[in-house]
């Protein structure tokens, strides 16, 4: 029996991107199903998926974040019995042709988790911002802290899942700041977590939450709440 995979597309204003993304995803394996959690957009990102006639679509009644968007994949995906989903993000950052790369991590039973990663390999096609490079070096110290794994890419949206941790992510996927908290909760609950270098596109649509002017108050934000993972874990039981 072949097994099911579920493409997982978090989307908050990617209308201009979102009909291309579809089709490009389809064209390159039409086996995979796709959902769209159209994330409480004031354009047609939802309309325009569902008028492809390819994805199922979920529409929020108003925007409540990516933790919010991406837990409603998983659920979706829990009660759809999928054996693996994808994370894949709407702005056109993420490239097809790199799916497969990381899904193989899960399916073959390499990892639980596997990501994108767009820094643990050299690559001059993808630069950051200087004080955003400073803050995944700082996160990337958090992580072998408290899980003893380092990890050079926590805000990577590009991630393959096992059926495991769909179970498992239905009920725990943190909402403040949902990547870099994920990989705590996980890690510290006995999950294996394994990157892969993937290369990676500016957005392409879409404006990031995440302003130049916010970094700092994010990166602390963010420290927090992955030090609250790490305690937070120790409550949570595995179904």
């Amino acid at each position: 029996m072949q097994e099911k995979v579920l493409i997982i597309i978090p989307a908050y204003n990617e209308a201009s991107t979102i009909t291309q993304l579809i089709k490009s995803l389809k064209s390159f394996n039409d086996q995979w199903d796709i959902i769209i959690v159209n994330d409480g957009s004031s354009d047609e990102t939802g309309t325009l998926a569902e008028e492809t006639g390819l994805v199922s679509v979920v529409n929020l009644p108003y925007n409540l974040g990516i933790g919010a968007a991406v837990q409603t994949g998983f659920k979706y995906a829990f009660e759809k019995k999928y054996d693996y989903a994808l994370q894949f993000d709407g702005d056109g950052q993420h490239q097809v042709n790199e799916v497969e790369k990381i899904l193989n991590i899960v399916v073959n039973n390499e990892a639980d988790i596997a990501i994108g990663s767009r820094f643990n390999k050299e690559y001059k096609g993808y630069k950051t911002q200087p004080l955003r490079r400073i803050g995944i070096k700082i996160f990337e110290f958090f992580s072998y802290f408290l899980i003893r794994q380092r990890i050079t890419d926590h805000t990577s949206g590009f991630r393959a899942f096992n059926k495991k941790t769909i179970a498992f992510l239905k009920d725990n996927y943190p909402v403040d700041y949902p990547e870099p908290e994920v990989i705590i909760l996980l890690g510290r609950n006995g999950f294996k977590i394994k990157e892969e270098f993937t290369q990676m596109f500016k957005r392409q649509g879409g404006v990031s939450s995440i302003s130049a002017a916010r970094g700092p108050y994010y990166m602390i934000k963010v420290i927090v709440a992955m030090f609250m993972a790490s305690i937070r874990s120790k409550q949570i039981k595995k179904k």
